[in-house]
């Protein structure tokens, strides 16, 4: 079982919406989280992030949480939207550096390592961030078959 975890910021916008796309994949072996370094526990996906992901007719009943030590011990891979993001964890979870990698750089992105926020954006910028990360979490899933 590969257990990957997806991080933000607020665990309302880009990584529910990588979760539940990974999810959606319905990959045998592969069991997928979401958190937020600054989340606050229990808050719903936001709003254009669930149409968006209910236009493609994916469900997901998203509860955002705070990213804790108890998530990245449960994790095998944790994929961040941002590089702050993964340093913010490399610095507070030193013992996990290995097993953290921006979702850009994992999927072999050489330059510019930050999915953008569209946190308090248009449907459209959510719309955009949708298929970015669809993108790269396909290029993620070749990664891990191969």
């Amino acid at each position: 079982m590969e257990r990957i975890l997806f991080v933000c910021t607020g665990n309302t916008c880009r990584s529910p919406m990588a979760e539940a796309i990974l999810k959606n994949k319905h990959l045998a072996g592969i069991e997928v989280r979401s958190a937020g370094i600054h989340a606050a526990d229990g808050s719903e996906a936001s709003a254009h992030a669930k149409q968006v992901l209910s236009d493609k007719q994916i469900s997901q009943q998203h509860r955002s949480s705070l990213l804790t030590t108890r998530e990245v011990d449960w994790a095998d891979l944790i994929l961040t939207m941002t590089s702050s993001h993964k340093f913010a964890i490399v610095h507070q979870y030193p013992h996990a550096g290995e097993k953290v990698f921006t979702l850009k750089e994992y999927t072999g992105e050489r330059f510019n390592h930050d999915v953008v926020d569209p946190y308090g954006g248009t449907k459209a910028m959510y719309e955009a961030t949708y298929q970015e990360l669809e993108a790269l979490i396909d290029k993620a899933i070749g990664r891990l078959n191969s």
